[in-house]
């Protein structure tokens, strides 16, 4: 049950990331010295004549307020000379990738070390005797020290096409106003492909680290491994996914809506609370609270309910290994649940002697 909370975890590294990007930009974005200018905005006023407007100016020794109320010395913009100053853009594009980058790994992380705790539940062979103790931490722990590498290397891949997809977006966005229908058609047939590679290797690294959860190879090996796992499957997969969106959906659908009616009766003023001091004060515009706590009631859903998402997923996954390596023999015994062989009409076959006596 702890698994439940490791969002909590994954939503505070995803704070950090944010953070830093959002410093590290605003360093960068004020990197030069300030520069300042003298504004006159009545040039008509006696005395304001002998002033240049759009002059540079110090701040803190302009004294031209004495003859020109009028002027003053204000922030114009920052100091972009220099071979540092000249590559803001540049570093600014190095920050946005090394962010999106950093996102990735952390979600990256997070189904690894869930999908190392559930796989850790499945290949037991005697639940829950043989579940180890603190399987979250376990994992955790295990993935910082072996597969920190495979985790980057696959979150590098699903960055660069993240990157090419910003890149094509800004370039829709600068030749919005061309009339060629030619270049708008490449443009739309060059997003969606690229919307689609993107799905598919956020699909297919999904799948390598539940592998390199569970068998500890690197990424390649890791995701080929799956893919062929998935391909020789491929009815049960598409027939799985569809069926545990629809829940997914439905569950999301009911604690959003039901957060949601919640919100609208208590800021409206329509809930029945015996207490005054819990009543909520009158409010002329009360659908913007409602609005805020919907969307926030959506994300924290869709943090929760991505452990399901992958719990489903890795013991999918090791079904179907289990299926494929195992036969119900002595030397070769399932390691699916009971009530999940009773379901396939499957069992683990006791171990026999020689003779027909069956061994102690």
């Amino acid at each position: 049950m702890s698994s439940l909370f490791y969002p909590l975890v994954t939503f505070v590294l995803l704070v950090v990331c944010v953070a830093y990007w959002g410093i590290t930009a605003l360093y960068l974005a004020t990197a030069g010295a300030p520069m300042f200018v003298i504004s006159v905005t009545n040039t008509s006023t006696p005395g304001c004549g002998n002033i240049t407007a759009n002059a540079s100016c110090n701040p803190t020794t302009f004294n031209g307020t004495e003859s020109c109320p009028d002027a003053k010395c204000i922030f114009y913009k920052y100091q972009t000379e220099g071979i540092i100053l000249t590559n803001i853009f540049n570093l600014q594009i190095y920050n946005v990738f090394g962010f999106l980058w950093c996102i990735n790994f952390v979600i990256a992380l997070g189904q690894c070390v869930l999908a190392g705790a559930f796989a850790s539940y499945y290949w037991a062979l005697h639940k829950p005797r043989d579940i180890p103790y603190f399987p979250v931490s376990a994992a955790f722990m295990r993935t910082l020290r072996y597969h920190t590498g495979s985790l980057a290397f696959g979150s590098l891949i699903l960055t660069i096409v993240q990157m090419i997809r910003i890149i094509l977006e800004y370039l829709d966005h600068k030749l919005k106003g061309a009339q060629n229908p030619c270049t708008r058609f490449l443009m739309c047939c060059l997003k969606c492909c690229f919307w689609c590679l993107e799905k598919f290797i956020k699909f297919l690294n999904r799948n390598a680290y539940i592998m390199i959860a569970v068998y500890g190879k690197n990424f390649c090996v890791s995701a080929k491994n799956a893919f062929k796992l998935l391909m020789r499957n491929i009815v049960r997969v598409v027939v799985l996914d569809k069926v545990t969106d629809l829940l997914i959906f439905f569950g999301k659908l009911i604690v959003v809506g039901g957060v949601g009616v919640l919100a609208f009766f208590f800021f409206s003023g329509q809930l029945p609370i015996p207490n005054d001091a819990f009543k909520s004060p009158t409010l002329n515009y009360y659908w913007i609270p409602i609005l805020t706590v919907v969307v926030g009631s959506y994300i924290i859903a869709q943090g929760f309910f991505s452990v399901y998402n992958m719990c489903v997923d890795t013991l999918f996954l090791c079904f179907l290994e289990d299926l494929e390596r195992n036969d119900g023999s002595a030397e070769k015994p399932y390691y699916m649940p009971k009530s999940l062989m009773k379901i396939l009409n499957k069992k683990n076959r006791p171990p026999e002697a020689e003779g027909g006596k069956k061994k102690k």
